[in-house]
């Protein structure tokens, strides 16, 4: 499975999740506060009710819980973020790879192939280009790149791409192994999903399908007994 790597500054966190809603830090800070005001009214409305230690607790927890919700959003985004930009890399790394072997410049190749796609890592390829062709240093636009997409395959890529392109290597052969590793991670990716699933369908079953079933077959079974418990009644 690939190996997520949260930053620990908000607004690294922030530039991680895509920028939601344009948010500066400070920002984001008003919106937990807002969001522990929201979840200690209903709460306050509990306590008013009565006093008891369930409303305590309550009144308690739920301005903590209101605070720390959005950043488990925050948190599930960069996840999902992550998650397509792996998705899309083998992909976009096998385009880039013709591209480039076929004479397009990297950094030009970059934008070219990400406008095929509509991902994550395709609007941050872009963003690379763009910043490329405006002057920025190849070097500064991919950093960019792995805080904004702080996952293992993408910033191998990165680090790959400068190192070819500092000491003059070809690029085909290190993107061709890129795009290789990176399938085989899409790949274990999917093998590790699949077996959590499998527990969580076999819940499903026993806390569900089998008690239907033997509801079903206790009703059967008093739909057969009757006649004779009636006969001897």
């Amino acid at each position: 499975m690939q190996r997520l790597r949260p930053p620990t500054d908000l607004s690294a966190r922030l530039a991680a999740a895509g920028d939601p809603g344009s948010l500066r830090p400070r920002d984001w800070v008003a919106v937990k506060a807002c969001s522990a005001a929201a979840a200690t009214v209903p709460a306050l409305v509990v306590v008013a009710g009565g006093p008891s230690r369930i409303a305590v607790l309550l009144a308690v927890t739920a301005p903590l819980a209101g605070f720390v919700v959005p950043e488990l959003w925050l948190a599930r985004a960069v996840r999902a973020r992550c998650d397509a930009a792996v998705r899309d890399l083998p992909d976009m790394l096998d385009l880039l790879r013709v591209a480039v072997t076929g004479g397009v410049a990297p950094i030009r190749a970059m934008g070219d192939v990400a406008s095929q796609f509509n991902g994550p890592l395709a609007a941050e390829w872009r963003r690379v280009a763009v910043a490329a062709a405006l002057g920025e240093p190849r070097a500064a636009a991919l950093e960019r790149l792995r805080k904004r997409l702080p996952v293992e395959q993408v910033t191998s890529f990165a680090d790959a791409f400068v190192r070819a392109q500092h000491h003059g290597l070809p690029l085909g052969p290190t993107l061709a192994a890129q795009a290789s590793k990176a399938r085989e991670a899409r790949r274990r990716r999917i093998r590790e999903r699949a077996a959590r699933a499998a527990p969580k369908m076999q819940l499903v079953v026993a806390l569900v399908l089998v008690p239907s079933m033997l509801l079903i077959v206790a009703a059967l079974l008093i739909a057969e007994l009757e006649p004779g418990l009636g006969w001897a009644l």
